[in-house]
């Protein structure tokens, strides 16, 4: 199971498109936004802070920060109280998008782009736009781990036309999409029902989820502390394309143990027959028995060297 941001792509997002409504610029929208989430830890949030001090603007003074995980955030900036996040997350607190605002949302989703819609409480005054790079290597690895008799399953908060994007794009099939945090560990049990379970991911969000499934990968050089501490497995340089490896090397542990317990207790076996036998006296036999520990070990040694196709 993959999350998306930051795990299938690289999550150096970056603010592709910066669309006023209602008589706000764009500099003033930026501004408002990057105010608010420079308190924020979300990829998004970065971003568009980013994209601010990048612009040479001073940020105001915000108040009565508060974020909703999977949804978006709050802040009080100046007089106004304004809300950032997405569409479900506007509409709860008071306002429904236009049909025109939606008609530009839809087109942004089938570009593959994640959209953050500012409201000021009473109406939507803009959205920004932010657009990612999916990783190369993230196709051919979601092709190999399919030749390994293993599924692969996006499980996302975006919205599903950006989700959709994305899996056309690497070849995954099955997706779940607008997900809450909560909701990505119940999709997890529901999966753990089908076999076992290794969810990637590498946001603060799917922290749950790597501690639900039967293995948990975060990817380690830029994922949050959150992720890395709740996962098994954290990969150092975000090479994805060590996964089908991982994958691998876990198959042909288990079968390295599986058979060193075969070859351990077949020699057992035959050294007990042979004792009853009187073949075997005491001195023999502690050395047959040594001699199955010493196969074992070497067995195990095999794996060091075991070459990955």
């Amino acid at each position: 199971a993959f999350d998306k941001t930051g795990t299938l792509t690289y999550g150096k997002l970056h603010v592709s498109d910066i669309i006023p409504f209602g008589g706000v610029s764009e500099r003033e929208l930026l501004t408002l936004t990057a105010a608010a989430e420079s308190r924020s830890e979300h990829p998004l949030g970065k971003a568009i802070t980013d994209e601010a001090l990048s612009s040479g603007i001073s940020l105001p003074l915000v108040e009565g920060f508060k974020m909703e995980a999977g949804k978006g955030i709050s802040a009080q900036i100046g007089e106004t109280q304004y809300y950032f996040g997405n569409e479900k997350y506007i509409k709860e607190n008071g306002v429904s998008a236009a049909d025109d605002a939606s008609a530009l949302l839809d087109r942004l989703r089938s570009e593959g782009k994640a959209s953050v819609l500012i409201s000021d409480g009473t109406e939507l005054i803009g959205v920004i736009a932010l657009s990612d790079t999916i990783r190369p290597e993230a196709a051919e690895m979601i092709r190999r781990l399919k030749d390994m008799n293993t599924t692969s399953v996006l499980l996302t908060g975006d919205h599903r036309k950006a989700a959709e994007f994305l899996a056309s794009q690497v070849g995954i099939s099955e997706l779940r999409s607008d997900l809450l945090p909560e909701e990505k560990v119940s999709n997890i049990n529901v999966l753990k029902q089908r076999g076992k379970v290794c969810m990637i991911g590498d946001g603060v969000n799917d922290a749950p989820a790597l501690k639900t499934a039967d293995v948990g990968v975060a990817m380690g050089a830029m994922g949050s502390d959150i992720a890395v501490d709740a996962a098994d497995v954290a990969l150092m340089d975000d090479n994805i394309s060590k996964l089908p490896y991982l994958k691998w090397l876990s198959n042909t542990t288990i079968k390295t143990i599986k058979g060193a317990i075969t070859l351990s207790m077949c020699i057992n076996f035959v050294a007990i027959m042979l004792s009853v036998l009187g073949i075997l006296n005491p001195t023999t036999g502690a050395l047959v028995h040594n001699a199955g520990s010493c196969f074992v070990v070497l067995l195990a040694a095999l794996l060091y060297d075991r070459k990955y196709k």
